[in-house]
């Protein structure tokens, strides 16, 4: 293809935690034209839009989406002017136990940049045991594959849902609007065989449910998939990422995930910030916590609202005691179980919480050698406000679906320091402590 029409993946993605199986790409905290122009002309075949609208209400997150959208249309238009033709694909990508504003998003960008042929569900994540099959989405717990609707994540005060069958989760998530009965299944023998023809025959923004076990699933898929758009098809995804490593057709990430501790910044002592409430992250804390050379830093969050500063200056100075003793300071919000009124309530306490946290970032040791983020919100809040980047590089995974991404090298505080971006609900219990240990030894 040439250069005048390459084709770019554009991810708006609603925390950042969607590029957790790709590498060497950009994430876009900010969405100015002059940043999307950047990020259209970077050699990389995708970059990611931190919309982190899974933080926001319905609303607000329709109206973050439309902007994006609308900048992503004026930085296209911009490019085409200047000779550099760039036919994007575009994926809303969300989480893959079925949370997230859907259909506002993919609503909004098919009003915004379309008009699409089809949209295509694709909520397998394979590194976190999400696989889908007879269109029924499973979790997998233990060996036994659990439909999500069972899980924990079904019953999230915010996006719950009572289908894992996928084309009733669209009839409930559309409120009718879309049907059961007028959704389009690709069933795992389509996937594995040749669907070119049916691709081709779609119209009208179809909705579309795929199933996929494994990464070949969606390998075959893909291609068949970009054969089709290059004949002038358009489709828009609303997937987990495990999708995205197929559209992308990556080679291996240049640093194994083993030999990360190459990016950490002159040996020295990291950091944890833990603000994910999910049952997983507790017990990937508690054994955290049992590992050698962390201090463990509790934030007591019914201080925030009344004693703030005296517990910021607190936090603060236990942090640099715990960077002088060369241990890893491990900084997690109270565990307990909260109750609120409404979604609103839990939002606005929520963003209290994170706003607390992001000044603890922001006053970390300078000489910091790593920092791991766990949680999507946290992360999200992390790049964006604690470290206040306008963009960063995903250099490649730690473990299975938890990036490392670093900080500029111009960066005023913390240049080339990297960051993973772990998400609440990926791995085993033992998986954070691995992945501290990836980068606190050896020093």
């Amino acid at each position: 293809m040439s250069e005048a029409s390459q084709t770019k993946i554009i991810v708006l993605d609603d925390d950042p935690t969607g590029s957790q199986t790709v590498h060497s790409c950009l994430l876009l905290t900010r969405w100015d034209v002059d940043t999307l122009c950047e990020a259209l002309l970077d050699a990389s075949p995708l970059f990611f839009v931190l919309t982190n609208t899974r933080g926001m209400d319905a609303t607000r997150a329709a109206a973050v989406t439309r902007e994006a959208c609308a900048n992503v249309k004026l930085a296209l238009d911009r490019l085409q002017q200047r000779g550099r033709a760039i036919q994007p694909i575009l994926v809303s990508r969300s989480d893959s136990t079925l949370r997230g504003h859907y259909p506002v998003e993919t609503d909004i960008i098919a009003e915004a940049l379309g008009p699409f042929d089809a949209h295509f569900l694709v909520p397998a994540f394979f590194e976190g045991g999400r696989i889908t099959r007879d269109s029924i989405h499973y979790l997998r717990i233990d060996g036994k594959d659990v439909p999500v609707h069972e899980t924990e994540f079904a019953r999230d005060s915010v996006f719950g849902f009572r289908h894992s069958y996928l084309p009733d989760y669209v009839e409930e998530k559309t409120h009718g609007r879309i049907r059961a009965e007028q959704v389009d299944r690709f069933l795992l023998a389509d996937v594995r065989g040749d669907v070119r023809e049916r691709l081709m025959a779609l119209r009208d923004n179809t909705c579309c449910v795929v199933d996929a076990e494994m990464q070949a699933d969606l390998d075959n898929f893909c291609a068949q998939l970009r054969e089709t758009a290059a004949r002038g098809k358009r489709f828009l995804f609303r997937s987990a990422a495990s999708l995205l490593t197929s559209l992308a057709d990556l080679p291996p990430q240049p640093i194994a995930a083993e030999h990360m501790a190459r990016y950490v910044r002159g040996g020295h002592a990291g950091a944890v910030i833990v603000g994910s409430h999910v049952r997983k992250t507790t017990e990937q804390l508690e054994v955290l916590l049992r590992e050698p050379g962390v201090a463990a830093l509790e934030v007591d969050i019914d201080r925030i609202s009344s004693q703030r500063e005296q517990l910021l200056d607190e936090l603060t100075a236990a942090v640099g005691r715990a960077h002088q003793a060369d241990e890893t300071a491990v900084i997690f919000t109270s565990r307990g179980e909260r109750t609120f009124a409404d979604t609103a309530a839990r939002l606005a306490f929520g963003e209290q919480v994170s706003a607390f946290l992001m000044d603890v970032v922001r006053r970390l040791p300078t000489t910091l050698g790593f920092l791991i983020s766990k949680g999507g919100i946290t992360s999200n809040d992390v790049l964006s406000s604690g470290l206040a980047l306008r963009t960063a590089r995903v250099v490649g995974q730690i473990l299975a679906g938890c990036s490392v991404v670093r900080c500029p090298d111009d960066h005023p505080r913390y240049p080339g320091l990297p960051v993973v971006i772990f998400p609440g609900n990926v791995g085993d219990a033992n998986a954070l402590a691995t992945a501290h240990r990836r980068l606190a030894t050896p020093r």
